[in-house]
C-alpha cells in the first residue's frame, strides 16, 4: 500500500471516529458512508440522501468472519459469499450491534464483503461495519463514476476521499440475494 493511500485511510478514520459522513470509492459505485454503529451518522446519510428512514442501506465489512457479529448467518450464507465472482449484497436476518434505524423493519441488513483494496483497508483498520448507499438523492440515478456526482451531496459530507475520483471505470451494482430462515434463497438482483 502506498503513502498515498495510507493517509488517504487515516483522513478517512478520523471522520468516521467523530461520527461524519464520508463520500468514497466502492467495490461497485462511489457511496455515502458512515459508521453502522451510529445512529446519528446514519441518520445524516437518510437526510443527505433525502430519504425515508424505513429503506434500509447495507454495510460493508472486510471480512466473511466479522458477519456472525451483526447478523445471524445461515451456512449457506459463506458458500454464496466464496463462489461470488462478482460483488454481491446478501441480505441476513437477525441484524444486531448496529444502529437501530439501519435496520430493515423486519429485522434484515444487507451486508457485502468488499475486496476493494481502500474500503477493505478502511474497514480493516476501523473494525466496524461502514454504511455504503448510492451518492445520490433518493429517486434520482445512481453515479457510476466520481464526476457523476451532485455538487449537492460532495458538498453534505464531512469529507470526500481523493484516492480513484479520476477512475473512468463505470462499475456495475453488486447481486443481491436475500436468505430467509433454514437457508431459503431469492436472487432479488442477478
Amino acid at each position: 500500500m502506498n503513502d498515498k493511500l495510507k493517509e488517504e485511510i487515516r483522513k478517512t478514520l478520523g471522520i468516521l471516529k467523530n461520527g461524519g459522513v464520508i463520500l468514497y470509492p466502492t467495490d461497485t459505485i462511489w457511496g455515502l458512508g458512515c459508521d453502522a454503529t451510529n445512529p446519528e451518522a446514519v441518520k445524516r446519510i437518510y437526510d443527505i440522501k433525502k430519504r425515508a428512514d424505513n429503506k434500509s442501506m447495507l454495510v460493508l465489512l472486510d471480512d466473511a468472519g466479522k458477519i456472525a457479529s451483526y447478523a445471524d448467518v445461515p451456512d449457506i450464507a459463506l458458500d454464496l459469499i466464496e463462489v461470488a465472482d462478482k460483488p454481491t449484497t446478501i441480505i441476513y436476518p437477525g441484524a444486531k450491534r448496529l444502529a437501530p434505524n439501519l435496520i430493515a423493519e423486519d429485522g434484515t441488513i444487507g451486508i457485502r464483503i468488499t475486496r476493494e483494496e481502500f474500503t477493505r483497508s478502511l474497514i480493516f483498520r476501523y473494525n466496524k461495519p461502514i454504511v455504503s448507499t448510492s451518492a445520490n438523492i433518493s429517486g434520482q440515478p445512481a453515479p457510476t463514476n466520481f464526476n457523476e456526482i451532485s455538487d449537492e451531496i460532495k458538498q453534505a459530507v464531512d469529507y470526500v476521499v481523493t484516492y480513484r475520483q479520476d477512475d473512468p471505470y463505470q462499475p456495475s451494482p453488486s447481486s443481491v440475494i436475500w436468505i430467509g430462515e433454514g437457508g431459503v434463497i431469492k436472487i432479488l438482483r442477478p
